[in-house]
């Protein structure tokens, strides 16, 4: 069984900063990838930042250049540093992990439970 906790969501000003932290625990043999998705009101979940085990990164034109994110292998956490923020960042953003759970499985997606980033103008 595998979870993951975020944190670091809130409430803060159009050109603010905000850290999110996403820890993954439970029965994890090895993590494939993270990464961060968001879902604004109406709108579909989009990704917004993703990195590999090998520390590949990828992110959406939206937050290029804005938003970077890291990982702490040890803790199994990744972390989303969000600067110069804008209100259309608004959205609950979501943690996502592909994570084997033992050897010779598969790898399975999971995801935690969201954490509300508020922007306001």
């Amino acid at each position: 069984q595998v979870q993951l906790v975020e944190s670091g969501g809130g409430l803060v000003q159009a050109g603010g900063s905000l850290r999110l932290s996403c820890a993954a625990s439970g029965t994890i043999f090895s993590i494939n990838a993270m990464g961060w998705y968001r879902q604004a009101p109406g709108k579909q979940r989009e990704l917004v930042a993703a990195i590999t085990s090998g520390g590949s990164t990828n992110y959406a034109d939206s937050v290029k250049g804005r938003f970077t994110i890291s990982t702490n292998n040890a803790k199994n956490t990744v972390y989303l540093q969000m600067s110069s923020l804008k209100p259309e960042d608004t959205a609950v953003y979501y943690c996502n992990a592909d994570i084997r759970t033992g050897l010779g499985l598969w790898s399975h997606d999971y995801w935690g439970q969201g954490t509300q980033v508020t922007v306001s103008s």
